[in-house]
């Protein structure tokens, strides 16, 4: 399924584990992301890439230069977001259950104010690089993580 609409997947495994001598079931929680540099990077590397879809764009600077592994940090961010709002399918989506929208997936393309398809919004600029980011991390990391579907606003909300 990887690259026909989506660039990783979350869901949930089976586990036996013992608990004082008894063994009990549970679920695991697990989210897999494809390589973005060879798995449709117009899809998956995208602001930083070509897109494969949709109206041309430039293509944005990634903040720690390199597109696919900045590409794996956005779309990470989107399934950990589903992952946590829906780990087991039951918690918060939008539309049909056999294909939710949930918190990361309502919102694609969208990193900054103004993002409209083809445009992922206003963003931050590095001076030195002239990589785009919205999200500052540890030791002056930059990073462009997607925005989230809000349901008290029902807007896709950023970070920057």
């Amino acid at each position: 399924r990887i690259c026909r609409a989506r660039c990783g997947n979350h869901g949930i495994v089976p586990s036996l584990s013992k608990i004082n001598g008894k063994s009990s079931s549970s679920r695991s929680v697990y989210v897999w992301v494809g390589n973005s540099e060879t798995q449709c990077p117009g899809l998956c590397e995208w602001p930083f890439h070509e897109a494969a879809n949709g109206p041309p764009s430039p293509v944005l600077v990634a903040p720690n230069g390199d597109a696919a592994m900045d590409g794996v940090v956005i779309n990470l961010a989107s399934l950990l977001a589903g992952a946590v709002t829906n780990p087991f399918g039951d918690g918060y989506f939008q539309g049909p259950k056999e294909a939710p929208l949930e918190a990361g997936s309502a919102c694609p393309g969208v990193f900054g104010k103004g993002s409209h398809p083809g445009f992922a919004g206003d963003l931050l600029k590095d001076d030195k690089s002239g990589a785009s980011y919205n999200a500052n991390g540890i030791k002056g990391r930059k990073f462009l993580v997607p925005g989230l579907f809000d349901p008290a606003t029902s807007t896709c909300s950023t970070v920057g």
